[in-house]
């Protein structure tokens, strides 16, 4: 098959752009022919070239709505699928899911979205939450299929008045890592901390600072984004500086996993974040805001914690209680490990999403 993907972003690397990636890689390896059309061009594009992936940008694509730049980037897209022609676009985050889909509808390209959150989930403010269930509700007849990332996301997309026939639900899945790079949860001395996320929304950091400013403990911050100077501000006025340390972007995220006890994502809202599968795998126990779906992924008590949204108090309590007992950080990072294992390697995912995308190119040939 000839694949054309289309995602908004490359000035910024999360958990869609790192999908796109492995699945893109994974269907070059099996001789499938793969383009990845990004905005503007970014770090993303060069890490794609450094993966032997092929992307292309279009300056004009853009995560805000501007109907003069919109119109450029579709027309753009069109050209690209001109040259390319693709069996299958497959579209990812919602502006480029809106103009793929209808750059679909033009050209009868089969096109697959893959919600990595919809734009109208909880926690998302007025007006946009309504603005953006409108237009999905309309961008879903365009569509053979659309690929949520969790359940929590395909019950959103049901309640939203999507065509339940058109939802599926495949769970984020990683590749494995080596065994050198698996965590030790039971060492200490001192025990560290990682959440590994953009300083940007939906992420919390916020919370988590106020939560671990008395316990003993090193946090480690990974990532970059625009609050990063609000965060680092609100360490130095807590006087922590000496227990924070913050790592900015980073490609080495599993060498940074392997040398950390626990592991933290506190968010606002979420679809399915790639970053707690990566601690999953690296065998550490997790401790992450009740949001999007988490909970299908995290076993409460189990292989982690989930915890209320903006709670600083129970956060502070399920870190404190991890800090102090080694057996019970060892035992959940087991288990987190055996669930990685059974159900969220990138294989799982893979072969899901490579029968749905040969069963639409079967029906339209």
């Amino acid at each position: 098959m000839n694949i054309l993907f289309v995602i908004t972003r490359a000035d910024a690397i999360g958990g869609a752009q790192v999908h796109v990636q492995d699945l893109a890689i994974a269907l070059q390896e099996e001789q499938h022919k793969v383009l990845v059309l990004t905005g503007q061009k970014g770090i993303y594009n060069e890490i794609l070239r450094q993966a032997g992936i092929e992307s292309i940008s279009c300056e004009y694509l853009q995560r805000k709505i501007n109907p003069v730049a919109d119109g450029k980037s579709f027309r753009y897209i069109l050209h690209i699928i001109d040259l390319f022609k693709p069996d299958l676009i497959a579209a990812h985050s919602s502006k480029a899911g809106i103009l793929g889909r209808l750059a679909s509808k033009l050209t009868k390209v089969p096109c697959v979205f893959t919600a990595h959150g919809w734009s109208f989930t909880p926690g998302i403010p007025e007006p946009s939450r309504t603005i953006f269930r409108w237009l999905e509700r309309l961008m879903v007849p365009l569509t053979e299929k659309v690929i949520c990332v969790s359940e929590f996301d395909r019950q959103i997309g049901f309640t939203a008045g999507m065509n339940p026939q058109q939802l599926l639900t495949v769970h984020n899945g990683m590749k494995d890592v080596v065994p050198i790079l698996r965590a030790n949860p039971a060492k200490s001395d001192p025990i560290k901390i990682a959440m590994v996320a953009r300083f940007d929304e939906p992420k919390d950091h916020s919370t988590l600072i106020k939560a671990v400013q008395d316990l003993d403990a090193q946090l480690i911050l990974v990532g970059d984004g625009p609050n990063l100077p609000i965060i680092r501000q609100h360490v130095e006025q807590l006087g922590i500086t000496k227990k924070v340390a913050f790592l900015g972007f980073r490609q080495d995220v599993a060498k940074i996993l392997a040398e950390v006890q626990i592991f933290t994502l506190i968010s606002k809202f979420e679809a399915l974040p790639c970053t707690i599968i990566e601690a999953m795998r690296a065998g550490l126990p997790v401790v992450v805001s009740d949001v999007g779906g988490v909970k299908e992924i995290v076993i409460d008590n189990e292989t982690g914690y989930v915890i209320p949204r903006n709670d600083t108090e129970k956060l502070r309590q399920k870190l404190s209680y991890l800090i102090d007992n080694d057996q019970e950080r060892s035992r959940m990072g087991k288990l987190a490990r055996q669930k990685y294992e059974s159900e969220l390697t990138f294989k799982h995912m893979y072969d899901r999403t490579l029968t749905v995308y040969q069963e639409i190119v079967a029906q339209k040939s």
